[in-house]
């Protein structure tokens, strides 16, 4: 009779029991690994994770400041808006150097993005130049004649008889210069030499006299 009175003078001996078993139990699923990504409802529980994360967040600042000689900066704001910080050098000129860095990068970023919209507007003038080169050259080619008009087929026709006759005169053009080549590279036959004096004498009388030399007339 007495424990079943006791909810009634102490209502709240309850509640505090299953807060506990709730820390307890997230207690327990942090130090097993199996800790959930996402807000902590018990308000206890969420203040002593807060301390004991903060407190490892600014140990491993100071490990990286130590071993690798880093500047670190960090900055953490309580839920109920206390401040912790860690600084190896200067809190204000880890922050001013920040803010330049993040300046020029936003800079670079500002010019990249402009260059890629330079880019993307190229490339779809390049695209639409293509696409009209293709549907041209199909049409040359008597093909996808069907939605042109008039007008257009007499155009197409008008650069057909152009190119036809450009390519004429170039063929014509070929077919000179090889003639002319062919004409230099043959050598012309000299007729002089067929009537070329030659100078012959004719002795009479025995060998063994004197003798009279006659030139012979050609």
């Amino acid at each position: 009779m007495l424990f079943s009175l006791l909810p009634l003078f102490f209502p709240f001996s309850g509640v505090g029991e299953r807060e506990r078993r709730i820390r307890k139990r997230e207690e327990e699923e942090m130090v097993r690994g199996k800790t959930q990504m996402r807000r902590i409802e018990n308000a206890t529980s969420r203040q002593v994770t807060f301390s004991k994360r903060r407190n490892g967040l600014l140990k491993k600042a100071f490990e990286l400041s130590v071993l690798c000689d880093a500047e670190v900066g960090l900055i953490v704001f309580s839920p109920r808006g206390k401040l912790y910080e860690f600084s190896n050098s200067s809190m204000q000129k880890t922050i001013e150097r920040y803010q330049r860095y993040a300046k020029d990068v936003n800079v670079n970023n500002k010019a990249v993005e402009q260059n890629m919209q330079q880019w993307k507007y190229e490339s779809a003038q390049m695209a639409k130049k293509i696409e009209f080169l293709e549907v041209s050259k199909r049409k040359l080619l008597g093909e996808n004649l069907g939605s042109c008009s008039i007008d257009e087929l007499q155009q197409i026709e008008n650069q057909l008889e152009r190119s036809l006759t450009i390519i004429r005169e170039k063929k014509c053009g070929i077919e000179s210069q090889q003639k002319q080549r062919s004409e230099r590279e043959i050598v012309p036959y000299d007729h002089s030499t067929q009537h070329a004096d030659v100078e012959t004498e004719l002795f009479i009388g025995r060998p063994e006299r004197g003798r009279t030399r006659y030139p012979l007339q050609s």
